[in-house]
This record gives structure tokens, C-alpha cells and sequence, in this order.
């Protein structure tokens, strides 16, 4: 059985706007419950991370325009424009599925990152 090929928009986003597993997976959950504001421990304990890494994720899904700071709280609700609310659903759409081409797709854009990082600090004969 062959994967069917994602949207190009939906590959572009995750290439230039997922970051990892994680927020992916944070990007879903709000969208899923778009009433919920979300605070660092409430996040924490839905994704199985630490609450260090839920505030790092609740500071970049704000960053990125996919959530918004309720109040003066630290909790946020999913709040994209409507571009992005399309894109974000085309997203959850092609991970239900084919979660494993989206996974692979996240990774190998890490794997690129990190390559390049190690790249950098190769010593080369001259």
C-alpha cells in the first residue's frame, strides 16, 4: 500500500514552521479543544513532558500566531488567522492519516539541523 503524497502547502508548513514532535502534537491538542486555555501544567500533563518543556512550547505556539496568552495569565488558547487555522487543519487531517510521514518529515528536518550544527565543527585538512 503506498502513502498518499501530502498537500505541498501542508510539507512547506511543517519543513518551515514544526519544530518538533512535541509542538506538533501541542498544535493538535489546542486545535482540538479551542475553548481550553491551556496553562504550563495542564499542557505538561496532556503531552507526557516536562512542565519546562510545556512553557517552552506554550511560548513558541504564541510566537508562531497558532495561540494567544489569555489575560494576564501564562495559559493560552488556540488563536490562529484564518491562513494559518486552514493550513493547521489541513495539518491535523493529513497526521490522522499518516502520522508516520509527518513524524518522519519533522525528524528528518532535526536530522538536517543537527548534520549541519555537526558540519560546522568538522576540522578539515588543508
Amino acid at each position: 500500500m503506498t502513502r498518499p503524497e501530502l498537500p505541498a502547502d501542508v510539507r512547506r508548513f511543517i519543513l518551515t514552521s514544526i519544530p518538533s514532535v512535541p509542538f506538533l502534537e501541542a498544535v493538535l491538542l489546542l486545535r482540538a479543544e479551542p475553548a481550553t486555555a491551556w496553562g504550563v501544567a495542564e499542557l505538561a500533563r496532556r503531552l507526557y513532558v516536562p512542565e519546562r518543556t510545556a512553557t517552552e512550547l506554550l511560548e513558541q505556539l504564541t510566537s508562531s500566531g497558532i495561540a494567544a496568552f489569555v489575560g494576564e495569565s501564562r495559559a493560552a488558547r488556540y488563536a490562529p488567522s484564518p491562513e494559518l487555522r486552514d493550513i493547521v487543519d489541513q495539518l491535523a487531517q493529513a497526521y490522522s492519516t499518516d502520522l508516520v510521514a509527518i513524524t518522519d518529515l519533522i525528524h528528518s528536518r532535526i536530522d538536517r539541523r543537527a548534520q549541519r550544527f555537526a558540519d560546522a565543527f568538522r576540522f578539515r585538512k588543508e
